[in-house]
């Protein structure tokens, strides 16, 4: 679960009816901004651990977006349900992107604690987050831009909180983020020409 550590973002709320094209413009707003020549692969780094209901958003995007995006030759997912990237093996992850892909640009997913109003809102911003912040745990922050899900509410009790989440929440929400990269990269690669895309 993390903490966002910029405060230039954009939100939606997860059960609106165009909640997907609303947020795959968003993450194409984000990528045409940000992802310029300096960068080469794009990795997408979902964070969080199928062990928690609400810390299980990240795990779930990474599992839809696994085979979605498989028809892109330069984007890679990071954390799944079965293989997570969590508190233990994050700097792990991180040495491994740093080490096996060029010029990465990465893109953030997590979960993170908010207000009971803000509750399955869903943000995009630039920078980094800071994972295992919104329960005490000190991680190194990641990403070049980042994308939150407000699961559950904060303050008190996180991991109580986090073990008491309702799947529906997180699986809806998990849901519009997977299908909104699949929206945003199909509109990119199509707009820029950069790829034949594989069917």
């Amino acid at each position: 679960m993390g903490l966002l550590l910029k405060s230039d973002r954009s939100s939606i709320d997860s059960k609106s009816l165009m909640a997907v094209s609303k947020f795959s413009n968003m993450i194409l707003d984000y990528i045409n901004s940000y992802y310029d020549d300096d960068y080469n692969d794009i990795v997408i780094v979902c964070i969080g651990t199928d062990r928690s209901t609400g810390d299980a958003l990240g795990p779930l995007v990474g599992h839809k977006l696994n085979s979605i995006l498989k028809r892109y030759p330069d984007i890679y997912v990071i954390g799944t349900l079965e293989n997570p990237v969590h508190a233990k093996n994050l700097n792990e992850k991180i040495n491994y992107i740093e080490d096996n892909h060029d010029s990465p640009f990465i893109i953030a997913i997590d979960a993170c604690l908010g207000k009971q109003d803000r509750i399955g809102f869903i943000s995009i911003g630039k920078g980094p987050l800071k994972p295992g912040a919104g329960v005490n745990k000190d991680l190194p922050q990641v990403g070049h831009i980042h994308i939150t899900g407000v699961v559950n509410l904060g303050g008190f009790m996180e991991y109580v909180i986090l073990q008491n989440t309702r799947l529906s929440t997180v699986m809806n929400m998990a849901d519009i983020i997977s299908r909104s990269f699949n929206t945003a990269f199909w509109k990119y690669y199509k707009s820029n020409n950069h790829v034949r895309i594989k069917i």
